[in-house]
């Protein structure tokens, strides 16, 4: 149930989620370098499996807590800014890290050398690319269509708060997803270079493989949003967890919009 409040803000009360957080991912992060160390004493994922699993035991009980929140009435008109800021924020930092993998790839593209490429061309010889326009140009078509779905779940709930409709809609959002990742998956499986064989090679796999783990984590976002919406949880004026998935999920299809264009197209 709701409490009354006498002001806009929400004043939060003392919380081990950020302690336990950040031990949690020292331990993923210490576990990680001790896997892919060569020299390491312990050279097993298992220190990392376990920081992992604690960062998502952090992530689902920090949100469930936000959730909580929401429906005791803390998130106020002037709150729902605060977290929409930091929602823009995010995705601002997202924009930054793919920016490093776009400059790295172009930096090798338009000025190759024999140092970096094989033959200082580029793609590097004997580099044979992907057909931009068979099974990346499906999964851009997917993924838009994905994110039209997401827009029209959100049309439902802000303009009709309707969430049945919206529920629909999610489901096919969250499906294309899983659809883009399996086919992402194939792709890759038949790639005719590895990671380690050039520069292309890493630039290629680094940049949209990260964006794969977006899109994933993404459908899990819209994933949660589904299952909260048809559990009862959103309403026109209360859908600020959705509308940051719904975000999210545009910010990950321009970002494969540029990719396709950049290193499928031109680069290939």
């Amino acid at each position: 149930m709701a409490h009354a409040k006498n002001h806009d803000y929400h004043i939060l009360p003392p919380s081990y989620w950020p302690f336990a957080g950040a031990v949690a991912a020292f331990v993923m992060l210490f576990g990680a370098v001790l896997w892919m160390s060569p020299n390491s004493p312990l050279p097993q994922p298992w220190v990392f499996a376990i920081g992992f699993a604690a960062v998502l035991f952090v992530m689902y009980g920090w949100w469930a807590d936000v959730i909580v929140e929401s429906k005791v009435g803390d998130h106020t008109p002037v709150v729902q800014i605060g977290l929409r800021y930091g929602v823009i924020l995010f995705i601002t930092s997202e924009v930054m890290f793919f920016f490093a993998w776009f400059w790295s790839f172009f930096k090798h593209a338009l000025y190759p050398s024999s140092v970096d490429t094989v033959g200082g061309v580029w793609p590097p010889v004997g580099v044979e690319t992907f057909d931009a326009f068979h099974l990346p140009l499906i999964n851009t078509l997917i993924l838009l269509l994905s994110g039209s779905a997401a827009t029209w779940a959100h049309h439902a709930i802000v303009h009709d708060n309707d969430r049945k409709t919206m529920a629909k809609a999610l489901l096919i959002a969250v499906l294309l997803g899983a659809v883009f990742t399996v086919f992402q998956a194939y792709e890759y499986s038949h790639a005719a270079f590895g990671f380690s064989d050039s520069i292309y090679g890493a630039n290629f796999f680094m940049a949209t493989g990260f964006h794969g783990v977006h899109v994933l984590i993404g459908t899990i976002f819209l994933l949660v949003c589904l299952v909260r919406a048809r559990a009862g949880d959103f309403t026109s004026e209360r859908h600020i967890g959705f509308e940051a998935a719904a975000w999210y999920w545009h910010f990950v299809d321009v970002v494969w919009l540029f990719l396709f264009a950049a290193v499928y197209i031109w680069g290939g």
